[in-house]
């Protein structure tokens, strides 16, 4: 409890306040002495050798004030917000050098998704495709459903020749914001230029396999499989036709015009059934070719594959191998489950969480540890529970199924029978 103070207490408390204040008045006569009818202060030698005086404290004040404000004042201080407003003036002004001057400062003390996209405007403004690029990549590792920064990036990829990287960057800003008319503009531009590349690179690849099986099929010209030998109309009527054969068989001794006629009908044959086998080996050439060339590009992805960052990447990743469970399921592995939460974030959607419990269902069967890790590093993910909320009944049911004849089978282990009826409820599939 507060001690109150006694009256005697009280009373010197007052004493002293009243001794200075008689001293205050004393001083002032003595202060205004030193005060010149011009109105400076009049040092004397006293104040000199004692180093005080009135002057000296005033300067002395001063130069403190000063200094002290110099380093308080929030002006003379570099803020990152106000570099990037000074950036965006810049860019107005089409100084697009400054402008990027001003984002590097901005993003130097505090990066920020808008400063690297903003910096990236003004890269694509001098035709620095590479920095545009690149900074819409570190805008996107902050923020992965800023739609500006996927649009940039598609714009500064499209320049570079990334066609495909382009697409992909302006169907998901589509997807982000489905009504935009820029950004479906963008997109049907991106498509347009995607295809009729592959076109290009399919019609260059099957004219070099035409033009290959032609010269093959001069080369080795036959007639049901031998050789054809010419047989003119001067042999024929010099009796010189002993040798002389079509198909194998010697040609019997008739008239001129019966004999020019049949090797001319036997001829024509010849170059029909040439024909079509030529086009049957083409097709069957074809067919090999992009077979063998799909089995490589399926050794490539897999070889090729990198966790993902972001909701973004994965999606992107995933849609490209979709024709390829096992492909999939080799992304899922480069995933560890427990960063599931830190890579979706809010982003995750209903198909793309059917088709990871799918190929989990498929492909880890022998691995239920890492199943059961996957399953349950999903329910962490924001937003789950509207996911779940949200599923059709189509998806519901086929989660149900999975469940069923996967997860809650008689194979199922002992040890993850409890964990996985708890996951069941989560999921919502009571």
């Amino acid at each position: 409890m507060a001690r109150v103070p006694t009256k005697h207490g009280r009373d010197q408390a007052l004493d002293w306040e009243l001794s200075l204040k008689d001293k205050d008045k004393k001083m002032r006569p003595q202060a205004s002495d030193k005060v010149s009818s011009s109105g400076k202060t009049r040092v004397t030698g006293e104040d000199r050798k004692r180093g005080s005086g009135p002057y000296d404290y005033a300067r002395s004040y001063d130069a403190i004030n000063s200094i002290s404000s110099s380093f308080s004042s929030d002006d003379s201080l570099p803020d990152a917000a106000s570099e990037k407003e000074l950036g965006n003036e810049y860019f107005k002004q089409k100084k697009f050098k400054e402008a990027i001057d001003c984002y590097s400062r901005s993003i130097a003390l505090s990066p920020t998704a808008v400063a690297f996209a903003n910096r990236a405007m003004a890269y694509l403004k001098i035709k620095s495709y590479q920095e545009a690029e690149n900074d819409c990549t570190e805008a996107l590792n902050l923020d992965d459903r800023y739609i500006k920064a996927y649009s940039r990036r598609a714009t500064a990829r499209k320049e570079l020749g990334k066609l495909k990287e382009c697409l992909e960057d302006a169907e998901f800003a589509m997807r982000l914001e489905p009504h935009n008319q820029e950004i479906k503009k963008q997109y049907s531009e991106a498509k347009s230029l995607y295809e009729k590349n592959i076109l290009q690179k399919a019609s260059v690849a099957l004219e070099n396999t035409v033009q290959k099986f032609q010269k093959v099929g001069k080369s080795d010209a036959k007639v049901n499989g031998q050789g054809t030998h010419p047989v003119s109309v001067q042999e024929i009527q010099e009796g010189r036709t002993s040798d002389a054969k079509v198909n194998g068989h010697p040609i019997q001794p008739v008239s001129i015009a019966t004999q020019s006629t049949e090797i001319a009908a036997a001829q024509d044959r010849s170059k029909q059934r040439n024909h079509v086998t030529r086009k049957q080996e083409l097709q069957t050439s074809v067919q090999e070719i992009a077979s063998r060339a799909a089995s490589r590009a399926k050794i490539e992805a897999a070889k090729n594959i990198t966790p993902p960052k972001s909701a973004y990447q994965f999606e992107v990743s995933w849609r490209g191998i979709s024709g390829d469970p096992a492909l999939q399921a080799s992304l899922l592995k480069a995933v560890p489950p427990s960063e599931l939460p830190q890579i979706f974030k809010n982003a995750l959607t209903v198909p793309i969480l059917v088709d990871i419990v799918k190929c989990v269902a498929t492909f880890f069967g022998e691995e239920m540890d890492l199943a059961v890790s996957f399953l349950e590093n999903l329910t962490k993910v924001s937003r789950f529970d509207v996911l779940m909320m949200c599923l059709t009944s189509t998806y519901r049911a086929d989660l149900a199924k999975l469940w069923d004849e996967v997860f809650c089978n008689e194979a199922a282990p002992v040890e993850y029978v409890e964990i996985l009826d708890k996951l069941r409820s989560k999921y919502c599939l009571k």
